[in-house]
């Protein structure tokens, strides 16, 4: 705080206490120079302070060290970046003119007016960055403005984000040509000898050079050409030659080339190139050079052939969309496709090189480049001395790859949707036969003759639900419950399991790095990982080796040198499984990850290993990434995001489990589930339990019960159910009893479903279950019920 400025009057006080103690002094001493002393000293001192005051004056309230805002909004002022900076508490710092330009003034991102899901992306970006440190979206629009965002973490504290927005530049091919055209390039054409125009998919003019210009209309008559049409400016006479139409009799005949901006699309503006016809043989080369350097400028495959069907020049799209070696030119363009197109395209060749000028598109396979088909434009042109065919090829090699990356995503997705409904009715299946299963084993006890058989059929039910886990874990569906852990003490507690299951002619090697990093996982599913990949490097060494399970921390900066376009920057704990077998294939190495894909033999492997391990690894926000050469063995590297802990707090281990809950109790159940043997088995559990169970198929049938009893302590519900679902149906309950107690239960993925299911203050139950486990469910949801209860009183 400032201290307060002192007035004349406290002056005055202070000035009559400094004289009443000189008078004491004087007369308790009575010594006159002593006090004259004193006095001095006192005026002395007063006269410090004051001097100190006035040349080093304390700041007033609010006067406080601060940065400087003004001075960094001028710093972050750029001419093409929109920059915005926000603080923890997801305020606005500073922001440069460019962001108030395109964003229409000072608006706190995520929150800005961009189109589609850019808001929602935004702000995932904003929590990565928080927690990695860097988040991006790739694509946002504002209108017609198509953007890239970088948020990045900074400050000394880490307190601050900076938000950077960079325009997309998009090649635009027409106006590309329209600009060189106007320009410098359409003048050195013209001195060639080269008249060149553009024209739309109409026949109209977009510009021309100035040599066009001056030949089709006149020097009066080139201000305002645009929009003309083009046909009015030529004529054909009865030879079949060309001409310009204002020229007359007299004119000299033109060779036209046509060059189309988009293969085998009508709608897409020409190039127009021309040539005087009256040339002699050295200047039709000549002539012949200027139209080669005009095709090498172009961005897509172009290539003249003559009339014997060889080739005469290709430019470097034409040569890079071929797969071809810059410089090398083949003799033929047979030479160029698989032989079963050697013939078809050929016999094009051969009619366009002879009749009229016009196009037409080829569908060919390119020798050495797969089955993947490319389209050939194929046009005869005249005008242009040997040339008689226009070869265009589009370099489709990226979207080719795109294709089959999108052609994957959507099988993956397509499988997966499927093992997840397969998973989800076979839970229901098994639900069933768990519970029928665990109500006979109340009737029997060990010894009787049925006993041994039902527990057969009940673990093989179980062995059946971890099928379906594998399924769900695929499809990135199974309900995880994740901890803070460390991958060293996940590996201490299934290393014992992994010596018996390696067997003795694998050793076991273990190393564990220092600095590890804690991770957020299921620990059980972690277990199921290195189980399912120790296993499969048992597999493959089956004359013995080493199985080496390394854990090592990843810094960011590492993790940005690995260079990984999927991975982004980030703290991590790396666990790398490696052995010392006979590797994968290079063909078979991208495919390990796919569903049911095996190399084992058949009644040896499901297929679903692998992609079990993806799936969770993918669940748990984490990376794998498999390293394999034949005969030099496998490995296997998973990257799990380290941990970081809200206001940097101690990491703390896991809640201890809560004590089970009793399988007996009392009150009243509304059960709704569509499914017929699963409702009638816990029914008849819970009213084992001691509960009074009123039964519904579906969700109006669950609501008219619902408004037929005058007491209901708990509603039990499957989730996916026909005409009314279980979620709509618990909001009409709601909104007559807000505080209804409610367990849902479902062969979902827990997490997949809140996501979906805005209602507070539910249970969840995941499927299959035993008797017990829905009795305990039941028992902890109405305790649950209770205490909120009783802690709202």
């Amino acid at each position: 705080m400032v201290p307060p400025t002192l007035s004349r009057i406290d002056y005055a006080v202070l000035g009559g206490l400094a004289l009443l103690s000189v008078a004491l002094l004087f007369w308790v001493t009575g010594n006159a120079p002593l006090a004259a002393g004193f006095l001095a000293g006192l005026a002395i001192a007063v006269g410090g302070v004051v001097l100190a005051r006035r040349l080093f004056p304390v700041p007033a309230a609010g006067e406080a060290s601060l940065p400087d805002w003004t001075m960094l909004r001028a710093a972050v002022n750029h001419d093409d970046v929109a920059i915005a900076v926000t603080d923890r508490a997801g305020r606005l710092v500073c922001a440069n003119d460019l962001f108030a330009t395109w964003f229409g003034g000072f608006i706190t991102p995520p929150g800005l007016p961009v189109d589609g899901r850019g808001a929602e992306l935004l702000k995932n970006a904003g929590r990565a960055a928080w927690r990695d440190g860097e988040g991006r979206v790739d694509d946002l629009a504002v209108g017609p403005l198509q953007l890239r965002a970088q948020v990045t973490r900074t400050g000394q504290a880490e307190d601050y984000l900076v938000w950077r927005f960079a325009a997309l530049e998009r090649l635009d091919l027409v106006s590309e040509i329209v600009r060189h055209l106007d320009g410098p390039a359409g003048r050195t054409l013209g001195q060639a000898g080269v008249m060149a125009a553009l024209v739309s998919a109409e026949g109209r003019l977009r510009v021309a050079n100035q040599a066009f210009l001056l030949r089709a209309l006149g020097e009066g008559d080139v201000s305002h050409y645009a929009g003309r049409d083009v046909a009015p400016m030529l004529r054909l006479d009865d030879g079949g030659s060309l001409y310009f139409a204002r020229e007359g009799d007299r004119a000299t005949p033109v060779r036209m080339l046509q060059i189309p901006l988009a293969p085998a699309d009508s709608h897409t503006p020409m190039l127009l190139a021309m040539l005087d016809e009256e040339m002699g043989p050295t200047d039709r080369g000549t002539a012949q050079g200027y139209v080669e350097t005009l095709l090498s400028l172009l961005p897509f495959g172009l290539a003249m052939v003559d009339r014997d069907g060889r080739f005469l020049y290709m430019n470097r799209a034409f040569l890079r969309a071929a797969g071809l070696a810059e410089g090398k030119m083949l003799r033929y363009p047979g030479d160029l496709v698989v032989g079963e197109d050697k013939g078809p395209l050929a016999d094009m060749i051969r009619r366009h090189s002879s009749g009229q000028q016009v196009g037409g598109d080829l569908s060919i396979r390119l020798a050495g480049q797969g089955d993947e088909p490319v389209s050939m434009r194929v046009v005869g042109v005249r005008g242009l001395g040997e040339a008689a065919v226009l070869l265009s090829l589009k370099d489709s090699s990226e979207e080719s790859r795109l294709k089959r990356q999108v052609a994957q995503a959507s099988k993956m997705q397509a499988v997966g949707q499927l093992a997840g409904g397969v998973a989800h009715d076979f839970n229901n299946i098994l639900t069933a036969v768990l519970g029928a299963c665990d109500l006979m084993l109340m009737r029997h006890t060990p010894g009787d003759s049925d006993y041994d058989d039902i527990q057969q059929i009940r673990s093989n039910a179980n062995r059946a639900a971890s099928l379906t886990r594998q399924l769900l874990a695929f499809s990135r569906q199974q309900t995880l419950r994740p901890q803070i852990l460390q991958l060293p003490d996940v590996i201490s507690e299934v290393s014992h399991l992994l010596k018996r299951l390696i067997g003795d002619t694998v050793k076991l090697s273990v190393h564990h790095g220092r600095g590890l990093g804690a991770v957020r996982a299921d620990p059980g599913q972690l277990e199921q990982v290195i189980i399912n990949l120790a296993v499969n490097a048992r597999d493959a060494m089956p004359g013995g080796g080493t199985l080496t399970i390394e854990t090592y921390p990843v810094s960011a900066a590492e993790a940005r040198q690995m260079g990984s376009e999927i991975m982004p920057p980030a703290d991590y704990s790396a666990l790398k499984v490696s052995d010392t077998g006979t590797g994968i294939a290079p063909d078979v190495l991208p495919k390990i990850f796919e569903p049911f894909f095996t190399t084992k033999d058949v009644g040896k492997g499901t297929g679903l290993g692998l992609s079990t391990v993806y799936g969770i690894i993918k669940q748990s926000a984490g990376f794998i990434f498999a390293d394999s050469k034949p005969g030099q063995g496998t490995s296997f590297t998973i990257y799990l995001p380290v941990h970081r802990a809200e206001g940097d707090a101690p990491v703390v281990a896991a809640p201890p489990p809560k004590p089970k809950k009793s399988q007996w109790g009392t009150g009243t159940i509304l059960l709704v589930e569509d499914e017929d043997m699963v409702r009638a088995v816990a029914e008849r559990a819970l009213v084992r339990a001691g509960y009074t169970v009123v039964t519904a198929s579906q969700g109006e049938e669950g609501l008219e019960r619902f408004g037929q009893m005058d007491k209901v302590d708990l509603i039990v519900s499957d989730v996916v159910m026909p005409t009314m679902d279980g979620p709509a149906m618990v909001r009409a309950m709601r909104a007559k009893r807000p505080a209804l107690p409610v367990l849902f239960m479902s062969g979902y993925a827990e997490e997949q479903l809140r996501q979906s299911i805005d209602i507070d203050d539910v249970a969840f139950l995941p499927k299959p279950f035993s008797v017990a486990q829905l009795t305990e469910a039941v028992s902890a949801a109405l305790d649950e019920a209770a205490h909120r209860v009783s802690d709202a009183g």
